[in-house]
């Protein structure tokens, strides 16, 4: 298959060209191939999207969403790799729970779905999970997700025993016992709000330890969903001495302040918070510079009946993966913040080298994994278009530029706009 007259984000740079496909691979990238193939002039072809943070529900919470609707969700959204979380009934903790995720998205087949394994059994805290088994069983990295681990010593071991079976540590970082049951930010609307608020000092606090576990084992670690313009300047300063520390944060840190809770719309309600003005220019200023080297979702959808309840009583998570590029695209890149190769190196480049992956990046043999979109397009986030189940967004109405044409995994188109 060839594809044709694209703009396209190549490592060298931005520029037209055509793309040849055999077999799964990325064969031939010139400025003209001869043969008859798919015109994608006006189109802007990127590395296939890799969102390394998502919960597709399965196995156990089926109601929210499973591996078919998830991935689904992720296609639309240009995604051609999702790393799921390992919060699910069973807990992803075991060889058997990761090979059944895999074995689920094979029969979907859609896309790659990368299963990320629990830190600890059960995510109770108390001992390691089987962690050479998830490995070899095809697990991409380990997470508590949802939750720190609470002793030090056992997140140490976890790190050690993580490195030398070729994985990384995907760090949630809150420490309950300053969170304290605030289910936003503490501030100046949580006091207008009445709704009990959590200091930024929570998730600073862990930032700051598996900081130091990196930097005392030289063992790499990864920081989720950073929020704070402190835990940002953490990350920076680690980095600048050689810690091997990376870090994530998502669409709705840079594009929302705690502003939005004032609505009491429970679809505003994240875990961390949605913070201030200056946690939100630090967090852009983060990706900016390098600090933070990756755009995820933490895609995190639920039913309707979790969200419609009292704001205290709803569920944390924002639905994320069919806005997460057309935000980032029109806050970063039309924002001025990022050129078109830096947002590609957020969602597509930098998550595949963190974790090990084949893909992102668009180069003769690599994968023919590759999303392309209208940049020019403009649309209107409305949740009842999502094919997710769940459709809990503080997005709707918002109107933003890129719209998802196409997704290719391994040379086959898995959405086409036309075929919706």
């Amino acid at each position: 298959m060839i594809f044709k007259n694209a703009t396209c984000i190549l490592p060298d740079g931005v520029r037209r060209a055509d793309l040849r496909v055999e077999e799964g691979r990325i064969t031939e990238i010139a400025e003209h191939i001869e043969g008859e193939g798919v015109d994608w002039s006006g189109l802007t072809v990127f590395p296939g999207l890799i969102d390394m943070h998502v919960h597709l529900r399965e196995p156990g919470f089926e109601r929210k969403e499973d591996i078919e609707s998830g991935s689904k969700a992720a296609v639309k959204g240009g995604f051609t790799q999702v790393c799921c979380m390992p919060n699910t009934n069973p807990v992803t903790d075991s060889k058997v729970v990761v090979t059944y995720i895999l074995s689920r998205a094979k029969d979907v087949n859609l896309c790659k779905v990368r299963p990320v394994g629990a830190i600890t059994k059960g995510q109770e805290g108390k001992e390691l999970s089987a962690i050479g088994g998830m490995k070899a069983a095809g697990a991409v990295a380990l997470s508590e997700d949802g939750k720190s681990v609470v002793s030090t010593g056992l997140m140490a071991n976890a790190m050690k025993y993580a490195f030398d079976f070729g994985l990384i540590c995907l760090c949630h970082c809150e420490d309950k016992s300053l969170v304290d049951g605030g289910v936003v930010n503490e501030g100046y609307f949580s006091t207008l709000t009445g709704l009990k608020g959590s200091i930024r000092a929570a998730e600073d606090i862990i930032i700051a330890r598996e900081i130091c576990l990196s930097e005392s084992l030289d063992i790499p670690v990864h920081i989720c969903h950073v929020s704070t313009y402190s835990g940002v300047q953490l990350i920076r300063e680690a980095k600048a001495r050689g810690v091997k520390v990376t870090a994530e944060t998502c669409p709705h840190y840079f594009t929302l302040t705690d502003e939005v809770i004032a609505s009491f719309d429970t679809n505003t309600k994240v875990n961390p918070p949605i913070r201030e003005e200056r946690d939100r220019l630090a967090v852009i200023e983060g990706l900016k510079d390098g600090t933070l080297d990756c755009i995820v979702t933490d895609h995190a959808p639920h039913h309707a009946d979790d969200k419609n309840v009292e704001y205290d009583q709803a569920a944390f998570g924002i639905s994320g993966l069919e806005t997460s590029f057309a935000l980032s695209y029109t806050a970063l890149v039309k924002g001025g913040v990022l050129s078109l190769e830096e947002l590609a190196k957020k969602m597509s480049f930098n998550p595949a080298r963190i974790l090990n992956l084949e893909g992102g990046v668009l180069e003769v043999g690599a994968p023919a994994d590759f999303t392309a979109v209208d940049l020019g397009e403009k649309w209107t986030v409305d949740p009842k278009d999502f094919v997710s189940k769940g459709k809990n967004t503080p997005f709707t109405g918002r109107e933003v530029y890129g719209r998802v044409k196409y997704t290719i995994v391994d040379g086959n188109i898995k959405y086409s706009e036309e075929r919706k």
